[in-house]
């Protein structure tokens, strides 16, 4: 199966990864200012990256049509939807050939896209979208997706398939923090331990999904 590598985070995230502190202050990529370590991030549409921004750079780019619709805001939710699991045979029809993945839907390609983490960063996978399509059907948060801006983000495990709906800034997180603490073929001890605390963290944090968004 080939892969290419594509999504990156903005400079400034993979600085913030790297503890304890970053060399140089973040600043804003629009106006310059001097960012807090826990920032807002656009979602650039046509380089398929993460732009980190001020409060009033990102209530502008809010704006429907900002630039021509170039950046987009990225929203908070973080959803989990337990009434619908994804067994074994669905992870064989989808085609992940790792233990974790995030999908999402590309406007400027006009189809969807799957990324995994890799020791070089996001690395794409072939997607089968009938595939998709069969595997996700009547899943809320599936339904839901927002373009550009959210992913679902999935794990393999002994004990099932957990799958998040989660701003895709999470999802490049998480790729960061492996590639960080990567070794050997499989990512090693660390990047393992490191996943597990990610999505422990992700479970706590998320709610299940609305009422209103099942079908």
């Amino acid at each position: 199966m080939s892969a290419r590598h594509l999504a990156r985070p903005g400079t400034a995230l993979l600085r913030r990864l790297r503890e304890p502190v970053p060399p140089q202050p973040e600043r804003c990529e629009f106006c310059d200012v001097h960012l807090p370590r826990d920032h807002r991030h656009l979602a650039d549409r046509d380089e398929r990256a993460l732009v980190c921004v001020c409060p009033a750079c990102a209530m502008l780019f809010q704006q429907p049509g900002a630039v021509g619709g170039r950046y987009r805001g990225l929203s908070q939710r973080h959803l989990a939807d337990p009434d619908h699991r994804l067994d074994e045979s669905a992870w064989q029809a989808l085609r992940i050939p790792v233990s974790c993945a995030f999908l999402f839907r590309d406007t400027a390609l006009d189809r969807l896209v799957t990324l995994y983490p890799s020791p070089a960063g996001a690395a794409e996978a072939e997607l089968d979208e009938a595939a998709w399509q069969t595997v996700l059907d009547g899943s809320p948060l599936a339904a839901d997706l927002a373009p550009d801006t959210e992913a679902l983000l999935l794990r393999r495990t002994a004990g099932g398939i957990d799958c998040y709906l989660v701003p895709i800034d999470v999802c490049y997180e998480l790729v960061g923090r492996l590639r960080l603490c990567w070794h050997g073929f499989d990512g090693g001890a660390e990047a393992r331990a490191e996943l597990d605390g990610f999505f422990a963290r992700l479970a706590e944090r998320a709610r299940p999904v609305p009422a209103e968004v099942h079908p």
